[in-house]
């Protein structure tokens, strides 16, 4: 009996210990580019969760919210990064720089990094070159957009073979996302954090993603409430409205109620209904096929 009961206590202390940190990767060998220190929040990186299950050859950079002042690591990150796992896709949750430390085009700049580092990696983390979005919530996915509607096909006569990649992700993500710097919808703790305080009008324009689409923005799935108060529905809709207009394809979903910052809001009875109309999104577009 005592070694029964010494057997079970085992087991039992084997399911509480915690899973193993996933693998972190700086972006950039050595300081990155326009480093102001070299503490953590100073090197810009990617969790890796991509495990041998990615069956897919999808892959994913998340970008977490917080206003570009803070990273919601954990609901808005790895717990995003599971969900995509659990359907046989790599995630890669960005820990990119942030404000006030950091202003544009810094964080630009640390997400374009990201979809080229994972794209130049492709083989090695099981995804196709072709398979790779971006998703973001709140200012996560004001960078998420941003990444979608400024991108660049890369440098072939880079000395980094990461550089050689393109930055342009093949769709987005964009949960309860702050889309525009324009006008009263803006959520203005994201601008200033991100531009600083009093910042050129035009550049807050070209940073406005309803005002940026093209019909060469990757295709795109949005997801918002009505009750969000903190960043109005009004940012997903005309990002959406302007997709339409540019010929772009997407899906939009505006829940009646919900607060912000509800990540995958898997225990509401109600929003827990979201990620599985983004699964079949998903599916519709063979982002989920096995190849």
């Amino acid at each position: 009996m005592k070694k029964l009961i010494l057997f079970l206590v085992c087991i039992a202390a084997m399911a509480q210990k915690p899973a193993p940190a996933p693998p972190t990767i700086p972006l950039w060998n050595g300081p990155a580019p326009d480093a102001r220190g070299t503490a953590d929040i100073d090197i810009p990186k990617l969790l890796i969760f991509a495990p041998k299950n990615v069956t897919t050859g999808t892959g994913v950079v998340i970008c977490p919210g917080g206003g570009y002042g803070g990273l919601s690591m954990d609901k808005e990150g790895s717990d995003v990064a599971k969900w995509l796992n659990a359907r046989g896709v790599a995630g890669f949750v960005l820990q990119y720089r942030l404000g006030p430390k950091y202003h544009h085009p810094v964080e630009l700049h640390d997400a374009q990094r990201a979809i080229r580092y994972v794209r130049s990696h492709a083989a090695e983390f099981g995804v196709a070159p072709n398979r790779i979005g971006i998703w973001g919530f709140s200012a996560g996915g004001h960078l998420a957009s941003t990444t979608g509607t400024h991108f660049d096909s890369g440098d072939p006569n880079a000395a980094d073979p990461v550089d050689r990649a393109g930055s342009r992700p093949d769709f987005m993500i964009l949960a309860y996302p702050v889309i525009t710097f324009v006008g009263p919808k803006t959520h203005q703790g994201s601008k200033r954090n991100l531009l600083g305080e009093n910042p050129d009008p035009e550049l807050a324009r070209s940073l406005s993603g309803e005002l940026q689409v093209t019909a060469q923005t990757p295709p795109a799935f949005l997801f918002t409430t009505d009750g969000d108060k903190s960043v109005p529905a009004e940012n997903s809709i005309d990002f959406f409205l302007a997709m339409r207009k540019a010929g772009v394809q997407g899906e939009l979903h505006v829940y009646q109620n919900g607060s912000h910052g509800v990540g995958l809001a898997l225990n509401d009875p109600v929003l827990s209904s979201w990620p599985l109309r983004l699964d079949a999104w998903l599916r519709v577009r063979g982002l989920l096929d096995h190849p």
